[in-house]
């Protein structure tokens, strides 16, 4: 099997529109909540998430074309901008046989659903006279932003959309890994988006008794692991990897940021929306991902944890991980404290945090957590308050989503071997 390199990162956060920023802030502990601007929340039972903050697309489109696609579309096109210049990717300069060997795989877990809720609200707002946008449909669907990022770039490679709820982009990243050691891609832009702080998303969640109610102090709400966490807080924004063949990455000269061994997935096979409480799901993706990258849980230096501040889901994934990594002291942090929860673009962005993690020997703490749950499973190392420096050579980037889905990717430091 070919040997898969991260030459290119790109980020559209709530702490952040650019990598650089975003991973500042990461490292200082700031963030990204606040209340909500994107609607009038006020009648809602929560009223704050982690909007993304001074994003323009007309800086990415000209006017009439930024119309033509819904947020989370534009926060695509922002991060795989970034991404494929900051690979050093010189597109232009590339005949039709290289682009074929350029794919784009995609995820969202709720695609255009602002767009949605607008033109039903036209609709019915309305005479009954269907005047729909045109471009209502192509703004909508969730595979469009992977079709958006291959025209924009003339990319001809494989090219679609993952859909597996909040493990939609960290099941991309594998797609794109498993594709490039294939050898049907010499080079996959991949990642997820979304645009989901909408009336019907949080009204949703809310009546999911999914969300955090804690509209007093929206900074501090999202607390992973605290015996006083109540939900997670809804988050938006993108996060882009460019990931490719080690020796074709070598052959042009590409800064290399990090390298991808293995990932792993599987379903819990439990309930719609809860996570069962022996953790089974992420005990066998975990175990599959350290079997596909030949490597021992001992090895594993950090993880970055799902755990969104759910009082079921944060126990039981660590539950999980129990079983893996026994009594192992292994070094966890869940950085959706900082970020909110980005849903389907949550493991993109994660991941950005693993492959700098191990570059640049920090680990990222969990913020707002006081007080440990006792129902969370003892021997793990903690990361609370703030960011450490220490070795990390193998990290784990754990994601979970409604309907079972569990996806863990594993990376690791590359030191040019």
């Amino acid at each position: 099997m070919k040997r898969v390199v991260i030459t290119g990162l790109g980020a559209i956060t709530p702490i952040g529109n650019s990598v650089g920023e975003f991973w500042e802030n990461i490292i200082a502990g700031k963030s990204g909540a606040g209340p909500i601007t994107k609607f009038d929340a006020s009648k809602f039972k929560t009223t704050f998430g982690c909007e993304v903050r001074g994003f323009n697309p007309e800086n990415y489109f000209e006017k009439k074309e930024a119309r033509k696609y819904d947020s989370f579309t534009h926060y695509a096109v922002a991060a795989s901008d970034e991404a494929i210049k900051d690979a050093g990717l010189e597109l232009s300069a590339m005949d039709l046989e290289q682009r074929a060997m350029i794919g784009v795989i995609w995820a969202s877990g709720n695609g255009g659903i602002g767009t949605f809720e607008e033109q039903l609200k036209e609709y019915y707002g309305g005479d009954g006279t269907p005047r729909f946008n045109p471009y209502f449909i192509p703004k909508m669907i969730a595979d469009i932003a992977a079709g958006v990022i291959s025209i924009r770039n003339k990319l001809h490679g494989p090219n679609y959309c993952t859909v597996s709820a909040c493990a939609s982009s960290n099941t991309a990243i594998i797609a794109a890994f498993d594709t490039i050691r294939l050898g049907k891609a010499h080079v996959m832009i991949a990642g997820g988006s979304e645009a989901a702080i909408t009336p019907a998303s949080v009204g949703g969640f809310n009546a999911a008794q999914a969300l955090s109610k804690n509209n007093a102090d929206p900074l501090g709400a999202s607390r992973p692991f605290d015996k006083d966490r109540d939900g997670f807080v809804i988050g938006e924004g993108a996060g882009a990897l460019v990931l490719e063949e080690l020796e074709h990455a070598l052959q042009r000269g590409a800064r290399i940021h990090g390298e991808m061994i293995g990932g792993g997935m599987a379903a819990d096979a439990y309930h719609l929306t809860g996570t069962p409480p022996d953790g089974i799901g992420a005990a066998l993706g975990i175990s599959k991902a350290l079997e596909e990258a030949n490597i021992t849980p001992d090895k594993i230096d950090y993880i970055n944890t799902h755990s969104t501040s759910t009082p079921i889901g944060d126990v039981s994934e660590l539950t999980g991980m129990k079983k893996i990594f026994k009594d192992l002291p292994v070094a966890i942090s869940a950085t959706k404290s900082m970020t909110g929860h980005l849903l389907g673009a949550a493991g993109a962005i994660e991941s950005i945090i693993c492959i700098l993690s191990a570059k640049h020997d920090i680990i990222p703490a969990t913020i707002n957590t006081k007080n440990i749950d006792e129902q969370i499973p003892k021997g793990f190392n903690i990361i609370l308050g703030k960011s450490i420096k220490a070795e990390v050579n193998y990290v784990l980037n754990n994601t979970f989503g409604f309907g079972g889905h569990t996806a863990s990717s594993i990376f690791r430091k590359y030191k040019g071997e």
